[in-house]
């Protein structure tokens, strides 16, 4: 667990690298997280304690020494600012984040093996992180794993997780799912609610909410005819009785123009 002691001087964010400089080999590992941010932002709009970041330094420290950054593919906080300044956050610095760890890493493993199943996660333990996520979709066989693995840290060990992952303290669950992103249909990453509801794309809600305005509009339209239609019907009937334009318009609450345009 990390050991939050003050240093006599700890460099702010704006004098820490904000990357490593390493380019992904898989564009997986950004589309991934920034699907999972693009969900979150719909279901969490009204939230403002949570942040998602994305190919982001951590800096922290451990045994009261300043650890080297870890760079997840992505990661969640939860109970910090959602926005951070005016540029957004550089990095994820723990002192300045009121020593807050994020609460979920995700590492999505690439043709190159980078330690995701030993070093990392022992130093996600040493953070302090809850939940960490490692998606191989690709090359489970070869690292002889699943394709999607959850672990809890418990009494600093992480435990391996069964499926459907569902996440308490985040009130979420994580989970694969075949779904078409950036024009791309194949498996990505969801979130899920505790019913094992998968929550839909963000392009999929847009969809939705047009679908939604357009069956409005048709309502609309709908009703209005049938409101002319009925005007229509009962000045007419009056005018068969005997009644003057002047007399329908006040019963049918119109002026004598709509009634004479309705007689023509």
């Amino acid at each position: 667990m990390v050991k939050f002691e003050p240093l006599s001087r700890l460099p702010t964010s704006q004098e820490l690298p904000c990357s490593d400089d390493t380019p992904v080999d898989n564009e997986l590992q950004n589309l991934v997280p920034n699907l999972l941010l693009s969900i979150l932002a719909f279901i969490w709009q009204e939230r403002q304690d949570w942040f998602l970041g994305v190919d982001m330094g951590i800096y922290y420290l451990y045994e009261n020494k300043r650890q080297p950054a870890l760079i997840p593919d992505g990661f969640l906080s939860i109970g910090v600012p959602r926005r951070s300044g005016e540029s957004g956050r550089l990095s994820y610095v723990l002192w300045e984040e009121n020593n807050i760890p994020p609460i979920l890493a995700i590492e999505i493993v690439s043709k190159k093996y980078n330690d995701e199943y030993e070093d990392k996660k022992d130093k996600y333990a040493q953070l302090g992180v809850l939940y960490y996520l490692i998606y191989n979709p690709n090359h489970w066989q070869r690292d002889e794993h699943q394709p999607l693995e959850l672990y809890r840290l418990e009494q600093g060990e992480y435990s391996l997780q069964t499926e459907p992952y569902w996440m308490p303290e985040v009130r979420l669950g994580i989970g694969r799912g075949i779904g078409t992103y950036v024009d791309w249909t194949r498996e990505w990453l969801f979130w899920y609610d505790e019913q094992g509801n998968p929550y839909p794309l963000p392009e999929e809600l847009i969809e939705q909410e047009r679908q939604r305005a357009e069956q409005e509009r048709q309502r609309a339209e709908r009703a209005e005819r049938a409101l002319q239609q009925q005007r229509k019907q009962t000045v007419t009937q009056l005018f068969s009785f005997g009644l003057s334009v002047e007399q329908i318009a006040t019963a049918c609450n119109l002026s004598v123009e709509e009634v004479r345009a309705i007689l023509e």
